[in-house]
């Protein structure tokens, strides 16, 4: 039986979805909210030290979890966020495997989404562009800090979707 944490947590992550879906945007009101609550949860529920340690610890993790593909354009700052308040519900060690199986089902949404739309091409180059100074300071050639120029987008994916999902499954799979 799910407990309220996780109730509020997927209701909040279903609406994050919803709203990604609809307007490619996922609002600050629902993340910091869901911070705000998600802390009230855990000093009602938990021991004194527990908020501290399930919810700080929580929402850095989640926070750097995804923070990494913000930094190369992969993903938008909502997304980082939302997976922030995740953290907050969850703790470090769920939003490691939300994170994991959001990822995954992110890159199969992305996949068929870049079969959809036959823009293969301009995602192999988006993504070349991203690569190639990461490639040449690993073959060990020193960089000199170039800004990168803009590239195309060759379309956002709705990661609110997968990052509910990912949720929703990480809960659902520790209640089986």
């Amino acid at each position: 039986m799910l407990n309220a944490i996780e109730v509020i947590l997927i209701c909040l992550v279903a609406q994050a979805a919803l709203t990604d879906l609809a307007v490619r945007k996922i609002p600050n009101v629902l993340v910091l909210s869901g911070l705000l609550l998600a802390l009230i949860l855990h000093l009602l529920s938990s021991p004194p030290w527990a908020p501290l340690s399930q919810w700080l610890a929580g929402t850095v993790a989640g926070f750097f979890l995804f923070l990494p593909l913000y930094l190369m354009r992969g993903m938008a700052a909502g997304d980082v966020k939302l997976m922030a308040m995740v953290g907050g519900f969850s703790g470090p060690a769920l939003a490691l495997q939300i994170a994991v199986l959001s990822y995954l089902i992110g890159g199969v949404m992305a996949l068929l989404m870049l079969g959809c739309s036959g823009r293969w091409r301009d995602t192999a180059r988006n993504l070349g562009q991203i690569c190639k100074p990461l490639l040449w300071r690993l073959l060990g050639m020193p960089l000199l800090p170039v800004p990168l120029a803009p590239a195309a987008s060759v379309g956002g994916i709705p990661y609110g979707v997968a990052i509910a999902l990912g949720t929703i499954g990480v809960v659902a799979w520790t209640h089986h």
